[in-house]
């Protein structure tokens, strides 16, 4: 009998452990209760991407959900709607995905990513309650059709370093508090229907290498604060209403290799110091910029894009470009420019097009200058 006895309380045991270990790695009930919820108010019709989302542990087997590994805790949710996957090679499609970001997400509370991108339909607008998920690093709702307002105390994420909201349809300003994201390295808002201005401390953003807010209804003056983010590669803010100058300071920094400010109201000359500096790409079409193009280029200067096309530019073509390390793609066209095209690279591949309606310019590629 005690032998018996003590079997059954050795396999009693071994049930507690097995049973222990199946409960701790499951995820947690209220986190997979969460995930359903949020399912729910998303339709999606090919792909079959919530096929997976069965059975009770949400951290095997469900796509595009992640846990962190010790806690069991839903980390993640990454859903695109344009994959290489087999999922989508199957399909033989890009997704398509309609409803809204259910606010019950927002219980989620260790998520640190949330990818919910290219999906074309999905509409409503941004969970407020976002603003609450103290771990969250990776924010990206692009190419959706996600209207309403940014979140006002976006700025509270402070672990934020990837804010993409490109490609929908938000209105409203650019928050002020999202200068407190002192994390912060990759700003994406182009596309949408934020109007207003840029806020003026935006030179907080020390992480920053990239500030995109091109195709917006922008207006006011570029803060000065922005020239002063070292780390800065790409600004743009092409296709807005900003207005007055563009400040010096940008041809002093050390790392801007972008600089689109194409299609706004901006006016005053061309600063001296763009024509020499780090920047390789350099948009400036379609505004009110008057004056001559600046005659300090020199060995620095590397344009893939010099766009200076549809302004109100006067002058001569400047001798000093032929110092130019390489120019790829020039365009002056459209302005009030008058002389002789200088000879020689990069005016050796330019075709007509990229000095056409201008006051008096001549030589090749236009007609010969009169004598």
């Amino acid at each position: 009998m005690d032998t018996k006895k003590s079997l059954m309380i050795l396999l009693s045991n071994v049930f507690v452990l097995l049973l222990a270990a199946t409960v701790v790695q499951s995820c947690l009930p209220s986190d997979r209760a969460a995930l359903l919820e949020f399912r729910a108010k998303l339709n999606e019709p090919y792909i079959g991407v919530f096929n997976t989302w069965k059975g009770q542990d949400c951290c095997n087997g469900w796509y595009g959900v992640s846990c962190d590994p010790n806690t069991r805790r839903v980390a993640g949710i990454t859903l695109r709607g344009e994959s290489e996957e087999p999922i989508f090679q199957k399909a033989k499609r890009s997704g398509l995905m309609t409803g809204s970001i259910s606010p019950s997400i927002c219980k989620l509370t260790r998520l640190s990513g949330i990818i919910i991108a290219d999906w074309k339909g999905i509409s409503g607008g941004i969970p407020s309650c976002v603003e609450n998920l103290p771990f969250l690093r990776h924010l990206d709702l692009v190419g959706n059709k996600i209207s309403g307002v940014i979140p006002a105390n976006i700025g509270k994420l402070l672990r934020l370093k990837v804010l993409n909201l490109a490609d929908n349809h938000l209105y409203g300003v650019i928050p002020p508090s999202i200068t407190r994201l002192v994390s912060l390295s990759h700003l994406d808002l182009r596309n949408n229907n934020i109007w207003g201005v840029i806020p003026r401390d935006i030179g907080r953003l020390k992480m920053v290498s990239r500030v995109l807010l091109s195709g917006n209804k922008i207006s006011g003056q570029i803060p000065e604060s922005l020239t002063r983010i070292y780390r800065l590669a790409d600004l743009e803010l092409s296709m807005n209403r900003i207005t007055g100058p563009i400040p010096a300071s940008f041809g002093k920094m050390s790392v801007l290799a972008t600089l689109n400010l194409d299609g706004n109201l901006i006016s005053g000359e061309i600063p001296g110091t763009l024509m020499a500096s780090s920047i390789s790409n350099l948009n400036l079409s379609g505004n009110l910029i008057t004056g001559r193009i600046p005659n300090t280029f020199g060995p620095r200067s590397y344009f893939t894009v010099l766009d200076l096309a549809n302004n109100r530019l006067q002058g001569p073509i400047p001798t000093s470009i032929a110092a130019a390390s390489f120019i790829g793609h020039l365009d002056v066209s459209h302005n009030h420019l008058c002389g002789k095209i200088p000879t020689g690279s990069p005016f050796d591949h330019l075709d007509a097009t990229s000095f056409a309606y201008n006051a008096c310019l001549c030589g090749k590629p236009l007609g010969n200058c009169k004598k």
